[in-house]
């Protein structure tokens, strides 16, 4: 994981991409919380999108785990 982190603290240095970063903050967390929900409640994907009533691809694309 060490390369990953190396990239990712180099992008941080440019301004462009760290303020792009951080605005993309909100929707992670969002996405943090769906997942953690879904998995605390031992739900698959499918299940998530049968009781939300999205299409499994729309639950995919939020739940990438």
């Amino acid at each position: 994981m060490r390369k990953f982190d190396d990239f990712f603290d180099e992008q941080m240095k440019d301004p462009e991409f760290k303020t792009e970063y951080n605005n993309l903050q909100p929707e992670f967390d969002v996405i943090r919380a769906i997942i953690d929900a879904r998995t605390n409640q031992n739900l698959t994907q499918k299940q998530l999108s049968e009781k939300t009533g999205k299409i499994g691809r729309a639950v995919q694309q939020e739940c990438r785990d």
